[in-house]
C-alpha cells in the first residue's frame, strides 16, 4: 500500500498560495516545484562563469581564469 499523495496546486491564485504556505509548516510534507519552462537548454553556472571570465580576459588583456584559479 502506498502512503503518499501527489497533488498539483495552482499558486497563481491567493487560495493556492495560502495552501502552500500552510503545507510548508508541516513536517510530513515535501514541496517540489517544477522547473521553469524552457530551462532544459539553460547553461550551467560553470558555463556562465567560464564565459564571463573569457569576456573579462578579452576586455582587460589578462587571463582571468589564471587570476581566479578557475
Amino acid at each position: 500500500m502506498n502512503n503518499k499523495v501527489i497533488a498539483t496546486i495552482d499558486v497563481s491564485r491567493p487560495a493556492g498560495r495560502k495552501i502552500v504556505r500552510e503545507l510548508l509548516n508541516k513536517r510530513t510534507v515535501t514541496i517540489q516545484y517544477p522547473p521553469p519552462e524552457g530551462i532544459e537548454n539553460a547553461p550551467t553556472h560553470e558555463e556562465v562563469f567560464s564565459k564571463l571570465l573569457d569576456d573579462l580576459s578579452e576586455d582587460y588583456g589578462v587571463d582571468m581564469k589564471k587570476q581566479f584559479k578557475f
